[in-house]
């Protein structure tokens, strides 16, 4: 059996690494959200949260994607000190939305 290419989620430290999340669904906006509650659960389950997430960058197949779907599940899922944020158009290849994250586990 060959060894995995790359690990969902890396902890050095204090400091969570997760890889690129992209989402399930029926519709983009379905997707779109999948992704954060992928993420919310890989933190949940490494000792962490949304709250602690210091850095997201976003990958979007469509940069339009940012003011309609992505802004606003932006401002539920991170209501108060949002962390930083990048994002930038790629070719996802159907995937639409892919996010990354690093975020620091609470004493």
């Amino acid at each position: 059996m060959s060894k995995p290419l790359l690990s969902r989620v890396r902890r050095v430290g204090n400091i969570l690494f997760l890889s690129g999340m992209i989402g399930r669904g029926d519709d983009k906006e379905t997707r779109f959200r999948n992704t954060f509650e992928r993420i919310k659960e890989t933190l949940e389950e490494n000792g962490s949260s949304l709250e602690h997430v210091v850095n997201a960058p976003v990958y979007l197949e469509d940069l339009d994607d940012r003011p309609t779907i992505l802004n606003p599940l932006w401002r539920e899922f991170f209501p108060e000190n949002p962390p930083t944020r990048t994002c930038v158009q790629a070719g996802l290849m159907g995937r639409e939305i892919e996010i990354t994250a690093i975020a620091e586990i609470p004493d």
